[in-house]
């Protein structure tokens, strides 16, 4: 049987469940009640007058809250979306994310109402491909009633998806050697960091540069530097995610956020460099810190700062 077939045949298996009741005369476990309410609004700094005092309402978006059955479910389940949610599994659909939410307010919810429901598996989409992977939209409908009379309708959409494989972390970029900056980093291939040196005025500079910005001579050497430094000044890159430098330890894979400082080298020069050996909200202005040099591939080896105690 080929892939398409196997799809098909899946497709029409999952259609057969359209229509079928996902619960029937379930119970919210508690009645509408203050104490709930009280904690979305402070949740979600809803001050709304009309949520408090003997007169409250519930706030219209807790509708789902009143039904929802915890960790130990609710009474009225049939089975028939577990039994969905198997099949999809079964089909190397692992993994689920929720997408959206309708949701429709026929009447105020007030402290005491009691809250019972009837859910619908309402529409199990074809295949689909998306950059999560490729999988299935379920929706489900959930009538709500307090003593029979309709009070709103809650709609609630997942993705079941097996999940894209994952792209491979791209490669760190590579710095800019020029002739300028070649023999800085033909120290780095030798596990040496070299200082420049004005030989006019002994004034030691980084990065490279041509000439003396203090005493404008040509003239330089190089000073290895001992590699003892502490942290001056630091940021902490959270967000936008860039993969190639979301491993602090390339090693461990660690991804995240990560700490770039700037670094005071014994020496009195400053340069820019990862802070590594600890969390990133660990790092702090003036932590001691020790050169290494990490090995990011075969090509590229890149001056990096451990911190020297935790």
């Amino acid at each position: 049987m080929s892939d398409e077939q196997r799809y098909d045949e899946l497709g029409a298996r999952l259609k057969k469940f359209e229509g079928r009741p996902a619960a029937l005369s379930g119970v919210g476990k508690d009645p509408v009640n203050a104490p709930m309410i009280r904690h979305w609004c402070e949740a979600m700094g809803d001050t709304n007058p009309a949520y408090t005092g003997p007169d409250a309402i519930a706030p219209p978006t807790m509708l789902q809250a009143w039904t929802m059955g915890g960790l130990s479910g609710h009474q009225g389940r049939t089975g028939a979306y577990d039994e969905l949610l198997g099949l999809l599994e079964a089909s190397g659909c692992t993994a689920v994310v929720a997408t959206d939410c309708e949701q429709e307010y026929l009447r105020p919810l007030r402290p005491g109402d009691e809250v019972a429901f009837d859910t619908v598996i309402e529409a199990v989409s074809g295949r689909k491909t998306t950059k999560l992977g490729t999988g299935y939209f379920v929706t489900t409908r959930t009538d709500l009633r307090v003593g029979g009379e309709p009070v709103g309708t809650h709609r609630f959409r997942i993705l079941k998806y097996a999940p894209a494989p994952r792209a491979p972390r791209p490669p760190r970029p590579r710095p800019v050697v020029n002739r300028d900056n070649a023999g800085f980093w033909q120290g780095v291939a030798e596990h040496r960091l070299l200082i420049q040196r004005c030989t006019g005025c002994g004034l030691l500079r980084h990065p490279w540069l041509p000439g003396c910005n203090a005493c404008g001579s040509p003239d330089w050497d190089t000073l290895e530097a001992s590699g003892e430094g502490t942290v001056h000044s630091y940021v902490v890159q959270h967000h936008p995610s860039f993969p190639a430098f979301s491993a602090a330890d390339p090693a461990d894979g660690a991804a995240g956020p990560y700490a770039v400082g700037l670094i005071e080298l014994a020496e009195g020069v400053r340069m820019v460099s990862d802070v590594v050996g600890v969390p990133y909200d660990e790092v702090r202005i003036g932590l001691p810190v020790r050169l290494v040099f990490r090995r990011y591939d075969e090509e590229l080896t890149l001056p990096v700062f451990q911190a020297v105690e935790r």
